[in-house]
Order: structure tokens, then C-alpha cells, then sequence
């Protein structure tokens, strides 16, 4: 199978993995890429340039194949901007096949991944985001629809219309991204004008994922209606709905700010230790609307 973004990335089908705060580790991320996809690593689970430079090593020590490295430019408790600059320096030293960036523009950091042979993907909700990060110079645009798990841009635009729209105003490779999960949906997204998918919240529900088997049966018996939008007063995202949702609406609806409180509520803290434990209620699960379509651990 041939698209641009097999060809962009060296790939045999064209799936990448989106980036998983916790989930997407090296083992993770080196079986998809053998399984004929592009893997992919979080940065921002790491501590340090040096520590997500052993976690790219790990990666090539399973796997000669491709795979791409996400980073979220998005405001941290823990990760400062050096640490930032710290990632995309060992990036391009390591010449990993990607990075995969969504929140802030990484306009500072293009020319030297390019000139390291890296190629530089962005994640964007908007066809006015799709253009700048073609006059940008990336590589290639993600296309986020609202469905998707994790942080949809507040504009809410579905991906069956947003993907074609993006189609008709850039020529740089596409991905979609957004209710993703299977050849039916790769299928839609090439009728509608991508050249490959992103798939995240699949992933998880696979043997090789690390997260315990009770957060993957949940994800089983969930259906499409049991993700919601919150998280309105920092970043807006997608969830299912559980006590942390519920505790985050009561903050935002007091009318007061509860900015702070509604961020040590998210925070990425309480969910590795859910991911580990199982627990369904300690933590903000950021799955997408996909979910209502997996139904099975593969």
C-alpha cells in the first residue's frame, strides 16, 4: 500500500500511533512500527533530554524500523522550556523518523530537525492551523477532528468535515486523526482526503500495551456516548466520563477560579498510577469517541 505518507516515512501501511501520555513506551511503540506502521514515544514522560534519549535507544534496540516521537508544546507543572529544548536536540541527534507535535507552534526548532533528516508533523483542529504549518514548512499536517481523545481544538469540527476541507487548502501530506480505529475508517480517510491515519486509543486495547487489563476492558465495554468535553477552563478535552469529569465540572461551574484545583485534578500524576492500578475513577482517561468501535484486545 503507497501514500505519501508511506513514502514520507518509509513505512508499509500508513498508521502512525498518536502520543499517549504513560501508554506509549518503547515496547509499545517498536512493535507497532514492526508491525509494518510508525511507532511512536511521549517526551513528555520523560524528565529529561537524556532520559527520553535512553527511551529512543530502547526503541532501536527492538526495531530498525521507523518511528516518530511525540512532543506536546503545552504549559507543565514539570517540564520546563529547556527540557523542551533538550527534546528536539536529542531528536534530531538521534534522527528519529518524526516528531509529532501538537499545542504551540515549534517555528524554532524546524530547521534543525530538517537538517537532521527529521520530519516534523503537526496536529491542528482548524484548516486556518493546516495552512500555517504549510507556510511553516512541515512536513506533513495531522488532522484532529473533535471526536479524538485527549485535547480537540474548542472549534468542535467533526473529521468528516474538517479532513476534506484541510484536503482542499493544503498540499502537504495529511493524517487523520478522530474516531480512528480500523480499516473502515482508513478507508473514509483516504475517500475524504488523507493520505494515512493516526490511530491512539486502538492501541491501548492491544496485548502488547502496558496498561492493566482492567482499563483495557473498560474500554471494551464502553460506547461512544460514554466520552464528554471538559476541562473548558485550561484546555479543553476529551474524556470518559467518570468522578474526575464530574469533580472537574462542579470546579469550573462554581464561579469561581478553580484553575489551579481543575489542573491538580488532571494531572498526569494520577493517571500513570491508574494505568498501573486499574482504577476507573482516580483519573482523567482521555479516550476518544472511537471507543463505542473496539471491541476487542488484539
Amino acid at each position: 500500500m503507497k501514500t505519501r505518507i508511506t513514502e514520507l516515512f518509509g513505512i508499509k501501511y500508513p498508521i502512525i500511533c498518536g502520543g499517549m501520555l504513560w501508554v506509549t513506551d518503547a515496547n509499545l511503540c517498536a512493535a507497532i512500527s514492526e508491525a509494518g506502521g510508525l511507532g511512536c514515544i511521549t517526551a513528555d514522560q520523560y524528565n529529561s533530554g537524556e532520559e527520553l534519549r535512553a527511551a529512543i535507544k530502547e526503541v532501536k534496540a527492538l526495531t530498525d524500523k521507523p518511528f516518530g516521537v511525540n512532543i506536546t508544546l503545552m504549559p507543565s507543572f514539570r517540564i520546563t522550556e529547556e527540557v523542551f529544548d533538550d527534546f528536539f536536540k536529542v531528536c534530531a541527534e538521534e534522527k528519529v523518523a518524526n516528531i509529532e507535535i501538537s499545542g504551540q507552534f515549534a517555528t524554532k526548532y524546524i530547521p534543525m530537525l530538517h537538517e537532521a533528516g527529521v520530519k516534523i508533523t503537526h496536529k491542528v483542529g482548524a484548516v486556518r492551523h493546516a495552512a500555517k504549518i504549510e507556510r511553516l514548512g512541515y512536513d506533513a499536517v495531522i488532522v484532529a477532528g473533535v471526536e479524538e481523545g485527549g485535547h480537540p481544538l474548542n472549534d468542535n469540527v467533526a473529521t468528516t468535515v474538517l479532513l476534506p476541507k484541510v484536503a482542499e487548502t493544503v498540499n502537504i501530506p495529511i493524517l487523520s486523526t478522530g474516531g480512528m480505529v480500523d480499516g473502515k475508517s482508513m478507508a473514509a480517510a483516504l475517500c475524504l482526503g488523507a493520505d494515512g491515519i493516526m490511530m491512539a486509543t486502538r492501541f491501548i486495547a492491544s496485548n502488547e500495551c502496558w496498561v492493566h487489563e482492567n482499563i483495557k476492558n473498560w474500554i471494551l465495554e464502553l460506547n461512544e456516548n460514554d466520552t464528554e468535553l471538559f476541562c473548558h477552563s485550561l484546555l479543553q478535552a476529551r474524556g470518559v466520563k467518570n468522578s474526575i469529569g464530574a469533580k472537574v465540572k462542579e470546579l469550573e461551574s462554581s464561579g469561581e477560579d478553580n484553575r489551579m484545583e481543575v489542573a491538580k485534578t488532571v494531572s498526569g500524576q494520577h493517571l500513570i498510577a491508574a494505568l498501573k492500578s486499574g482504577d476507573r475513577e482516580s483519573a482523567a482517561f482521555l479516550f476518544g469517541q472511537s471507543i463505542g468501535r473496539i471491541h476487542e484486545i488484539k
